[in-house]
């Protein structure tokens, strides 16, 4: 991974122009060949990036980093402070807890959970930035990424969103469509998901199980 940090500006040019004026930023670029750029807030959003595949050029301050759409990420360097690379190595990825890595098992085992006629393609499909939980078929035939919580928040919505980029490059699997899956959904990830387009399913892990409730209720 190499880190910069540096005065610059930013253009976006591309399906939509944008445009970051001067400041002193963090630039990262990883392994996988995506850059991104950081302001020392806004938590782990970048204020702007480029997503693998994509190459890198710099040329007198002036990185140009271009995907396969010719889409063009434009850094204009005006002061560098900091240049350092650092070797990470392989990660072994996110280890889900008990309950989240059952409710994976389980909804393999029950597609049709999402809705009639789905059906398991893989599960773990493997991404340039990991694995989405579920790749599945719905009725028509089309690919539904599926990403699991045990509890669902704003995070997995953007960790569901990052892969649904990806894969709607591949010609092979687009168009994707994306299902949000927990046992409890926040309201803010609910809303953030459907703007996105992105279904979300609240799962019952005892139902899933075979477990009924012989308790009598009134409702």
């Amino acid at each position: 991974m190499r880190l910069v940090i540096a005065r610059c500006s930013v253009d976006y040019v591309g399906r939509l122009a944008a445009h970051l004026p001067s400041a002193t930023r963090l630039i990262m670029v990883k392994a996988d060949g995506s850059v991104s750029i950081h302001a020392d807030d806004r938590a782990y959003k970048p204020l702007n990036w480029m997503s693998p595949p994509c190459k890198l050029a710099e040329n007198d301050g002036v990185w140009r980093v271009v995907n396969k759409a010719g889409e063009e990420l434009r850094i204009t360097l005006e002061e560098v402070f900091s240049d350092s690379s650092h070797e990470l190595g392989i990660d072994p990825g996110l280890q889900k807890d008990g309950v989240e890595a059952h409710l994976q098992q389980l909804l393999a085992a029950q597609p049709e959970t999402f809705g009639i006629g789905y059906s398991l393609v893989r599960r773990e499909h493997m991404t340039a930035i990991g694995p989405v939980d579920l790749l599945c078929r719905d009725g028509g035939g089309a690919h539904v990424a599926v990403e699991i919580k045990r509890r669902g928040e704003i995070d997995g919505v953007e960790q569901l969103t990052r892969y649904l980029e990806l894969m709607n490059r591949d010609p092979l699997l687009a168009p994707v469509a994306g299902i949000f899956a927990a046992q409890e959904i926040k309201p803010q990830a609910r809303v953030l998901a459907e703007d996105r387009g992105i279904r979300c399913v609240v799962v019952d892990y005892d139902r899933l199980r075979g477990f009924v409730k012989d308790e009598l209720t009134l409702f």
